[in-house]
């Protein structure tokens, strides 16, 4: 169901999962710096992460996916910048988040001379 080829962002901070399609594209565009209908996926957990909600443009309007686990919570990255407000992620990453898997911060090569 994921769109191939489009950037995904996760937000860092919790959010209230009560707030729908105009609070979270603020969000968006406040506190991640983006454009909510850039086509790009961004994804938000609720405080306790156990549940989550996804705001997408799919070229025709928002779309808000939400999801809650049975068991569990998800587990947001470890090892990310102090003061970060958001991860780009990898389309696995994303795949690996929401089945509830833990998954890690990406580690940034060397940089070119």
């Amino acid at each position: 169901m994921i769109p191939h080829g489009v950037e995904i962002f996760v937000g860092l901070e919790p959010i209230d999962l009560r707030w729908g399609f105009e609070r979270l594209a603020g969000v968006v565009e406040e506190r991640l710096g983006r454009q909510t209908r850039s086509g790009a996926l961004f994804v938000f957990f609720g405080k306790r992460r156990t549940a989550l909600k996804v705001l997408f443009y799919d070229g025709t309007g928002l779309c808000l996916f939400y999801k809650r686990l049975d068991a569990g919570g998800f587990q947001v990255p470890r090892g990310l910048e102090e003061g970060a407000t958001h991860l780009a992620v990898e389309e696995h990453v994303l795949e690996e988040l929401l089945d509830g898997l833990r998954v890690e911060a990406p580690t940034r090569g060397p940089r070119p001379h």
